[in-house]
């Protein structure tokens, strides 16, 4: 076969693929039934490149490493060490040293996590696969399938590329992780309607990393590595995570502090530096001050709360794997929420056995667990929940035959006998019951079955599809004379008895953690692979107004700009892949939003990852564990209310730190430039200013242990670079007036003693600063707002003793 490139340029899109004419495929991608020969295999994959997930290129863990020391902050804080040695402090430089490390130890270790991430999607790939080579099937490495591949697909194995089916006998697939549906889905040869775009309507195609459930078949390899819908995903994890708006805004405050620090250092050295002699001491000064301007206790003290938080979430079974995404579960005012395993419990219950009129009845669910129980075949889920009914069963009857499944006819019978009769009990999908039914049963009467009547029959199936049931139909026929194997031309002139309504159920916690949620300011939408009248009858239950809804079809015909202005009004988004979801985190992150995002499939790894933060379940699979930010030990929706307090509680100690420290240190700045100006000596010495500025860093320690005012608890707090300038820019020259005053008083008290007016300045400085974190503490009078904290907690015990950090690694 001539060899062609590959992919091809023009089969791109899985729906053009999957509806495209199968013979004009097999052509483009240069194969045919047989498959293609081993020397094309390896003349295409020199093309196509290897069969794998995209993977992040590796960075040796000493350059990753070294590379976080290029951080603004960092090497503010290693030029700050360098100095301090340089006036011979040795302790303030060694643990100037120690937060930079610990800040550049941090950043990397969530890196390499990232990294993990990527590996774990990569090692859920089977390792081989089942391919036509030359005609004959061979096990060939996953590495090296190829486009124009024909592969053997059989129960248990994973879908090695994403292919279309070439046979098909009773295969069901398993795409939950790629789709987010709970129940399999049954995969045929023919192509879908036009008009569809889901993945979840393209029945004659499969996805890699999906699995077989049940039966066999064939299929044609279109889509190999990266370019497959998991390679996708792949990429996306590879990616360098962006930035929170959380760590934006630490970056905003430290670029804001070093502009200052720079401005001022020059206007301090050039004061001095005219007025005084000695270009050295003027240099020496002017440095001091830019170390006391540099908030570099703020790594240290926005570690210890982070930490601090971590802990006393963990002893509520929630583990935090990325600090930060603590204070941005309490900045979170959007939790978007997958369905599947979050909402719900991840299980089919059958919730409703009802007659033609939606009445319960008993009688139905006997046919149905008859069947169920009789069956041959592998018992999909349907089928399991029908058997969890087996305590109200009483007598199974004799099993006679059993005309299986199969997709052309959607329907199961089997032959029981009982009471010395043969009955035939069929259930499948309601249409292709209802072809075989000639009259129906109710209250123990049996009716024809007449056209007006089929029709209102229709309507009440109808009615529990649109609450959102997989609806399954029943009927039966008493067989007039017994035979020893019956076939399909026996199912005709069936009994229509009733209806079967499955669902997977909400989770009880459910109602009440979302209510919890809205309570304390935070909207949630659901982000669904499922379809829309599921999540709406789920959304219903738990207690989320449905106020508009989207469509996965519906957001790719819309583009970001016209997209937007529908996300605040649209709390359901259903039928989406798994980078519609991310689409949807991102544009309500350009709009302002902090959000969240709880998911636990291979399908929600992208939108766990572009979230500020990303929240799983124990049982998620690896993917999502090691792309989420929060995992929750328990399938407990309630844990999220405690953590966004805590994450309040935490960023509210923080930003006590960056007022107090900001606007303090900028008011000493402007008293230490007019004294500069004002005084014929230096106002403090640059060993006193360091010494002031450290007894106060540390003084700043207990900060994570202090109580905080319940309004910090109401509302999402996001990061407000605006208010904390302002509050520098008034409070700051407010505590400078106090320097001035106590500057004349130490004038006229000492005139130009120049040792006893250091000392007194060092000392009204390091007091008044002391006194003051008490009023900056709380947004109440000092006397009428919350009580610090008067001693340890057990979180802050655990601290001291050095134990924070063996919680995290």
């Amino acid at each position: 076969m001539a060899p062609v490139p590959f992919p091809p340029p023009s089969i791109q899109d899985p729906v053009v693929w999957a509806t495209r004419p199968l013979d004009g495929l097999m052509q483009e991608l240069a194969t045919s039934l047989q498959g293609i020969s081993e020397m094309e295999a390896k003349s295409r994959l020199g093309k196509s490149g290897p069969n794998e997930p995209a993977r992040r290129r590796k960075r040796g863990l000493l350059f990753g490493f070294l590379i976080r020391f290029l951080d603004p902050l960092v090497i503010v804080l290693l030029v700050i060490g360098g100095f301090s040695l340089f006036f011979g402090e040795k302790v303030s430089a060694a643990l100037v040293a120690g937060m930079a490390l610990i800040s550049v130890g941090l950043s990397f270790a969530q890196e390499f996590r990232a990294d993990r991430a990527a590996e774990k999607l990569t090692a859920m790939v089977r390792v081989s696969a089942t391919a036509l080579r030359d005609g004959v099937p061979q096990e060939v490495d996953l590495r090296t399938i190829v486009p124009g591949d024909v592969v053997v697909l059989a129960a248990g194995d994973m879908i090695p590329a994403d292919l279309r089916v070439l046979e098909a006998k009773d295969l069901f697939v398993n795409q939950s992780a790629l789709t987010g549906e709970s129940l399999p889905l049954e995969k045929q040869v023919s192509p879908p309607a036009a008009g569809v775009r889901g993945l979840s309507d393209l029945a004659n195609a499969a996805f890699m990393g999906t699995s077989v459930v049940s039966g066999r078949g064939l299929g044609l390899v279109v889509k190999t590595g990266p370019s497959t819908q998991f390679g996708a995903i792949s990429q996306r994890l590879a990616r360098r995570r962006a930035e929170t708006s959380f760590e934006k805004g630490l970056q905003r405050f430290v670029w804001l502090m070093l502009r200052l620090m720079l401005v001022l250092v020059v206007v301090i050295f050039a004061a001095n530096l005219l007025t005084k002699t000695g270009w050295m001491e003027s240099l020496l000064f002017a440095l001091a001050v830019a170390v006391g301007l540099t908030p570099e206790m703020l790594p240290m003290i926005v570690t210890l709360n982070l930490s601090r938080g971590a802990l006393r979430m963990a002893q509520r079974e929630v583990i935090v794997k990325r600090l930060s995404s603590i204070q941005n579960l309490g900045a979170m005012d959007v939790l978007c929420t997958d369905k599947t395993g979050t909402l719900t419990m991840d299980e089919v219950v059958l919730e409703r056995h009802c007659d033609v009129i939606l009445q319960e009845d008993e009688a139905v669910l006997s046919l149905a667990y008859l069947n169920s129980v009789h069956q041959t075949g592998l018992k999909n889920l349907l089928d399991r929940a029908i058997l969890k009914h087996q305590e109200n069963m009483t007598g199974v009857g004799e099993k006679v035959d059993e005309i299986p499944f199969d997709f052309s006819r959607r329907i199961l019978s089997v032959v029981v006998s009982q009471e010395g009769r043969h009955r035939l009990i069929a259930k499948g999908a309601p249409e292709e019951i209802f072809k075989r039914c000639a009259r129906y049963e109710l209250d123990g009467e049996i009716f024809p079955m007449e056209d007006l009547i089929l029709q209102d029959l229709r309507e009440e199936y109808d009615a529990l599809s649109r609450d959102g049931y997989r609806v399954l139909a029943v009927g039966y026929r008493d067989m007039a004379e017994a035979k020893a194997a019956y076939s399909k031309a026996d199912e005709t002139d069936l009994v229509l008895r009733g209806y079967l309504a499955f669902l997977d159920p909400p989770k009880p916690s459910a109602r009440e953690a979302l209510a919890a949620l809205v309570h304390r300011g935070v909207s949630c939408k659901v982000l669904t692979g499922d379809n829309a009248l599921v999540t709406q009858k789920i959304a219903r239950e738990v207690g989320l107004p449905v106020e508009g809804m989207l469509t996965g079809e519906e957001l790719d015909l819309l583009t970001d700009e016209g997209l937007a202005p529908r996300l605040s009004s649209c709390t359901i988004f259903a039928r989406l892949a798994p980078l519609q979801k991310e689409r949807v985190i991102r544009l309500l992150q350009k709009e302002g939003r902090t959000v969240g995002f709880l998911g636990d499939g291979i399908n929600d790894a992208p939108a766990l990852k572009a979230a500020d933060v990303g929240l799983s379940v124990e049982n998620a699979v690896d993917v999502a564990r090691e792309t989420a930010d929060i995992i929750l030990l328990r399938k407990n929706l309630n844990v999220l209310a405690a953590g966004i307090d805590e994450g309040r509680r935490t960023f509210a100690n923080i930003v006590k730190y960056v007022r107090m420290g900001s606007s303090s240190n900028f008011g000493n700045m402007i008293s230490m430039t007019g004294a500069s100006l004002l005084l014929p000596f230096l106002p403090m010495l640059p060993i006193q200013i360091l010494l002031n500025n450290f007894l106060y860093d540390i003084s700043q320690i207990a900060l994570p242990t202090d109580t905080v005012d319940p309004q910090a608890l109401e509302h999402p707090r996001p990061w407000d670079l605006d208010s904390i300038r302002r509050f520098m820019f008034i409070f700051g020259p407010l505590s400078s007036l106090f320097d001035f005053v106590t500057f004349g008083f130490l004038w006229v008290l000492f005139g130009r003693n120049v040792e006893l007016f250091h000392t007194g300045w060092f000392l009204e400085s390091f007091i008044s600063q002391s006194l003051v974190i008490y009023v900056i503490r709380t947004r109440k009078r000092p006397w009428s707002g919350v009580r610090p904290s008067v001693a340890p907690d057990g979180v802050q015990r655990h601290f001291m003793r050095g134990g924070f950090m063996d919680s995290f690694c």
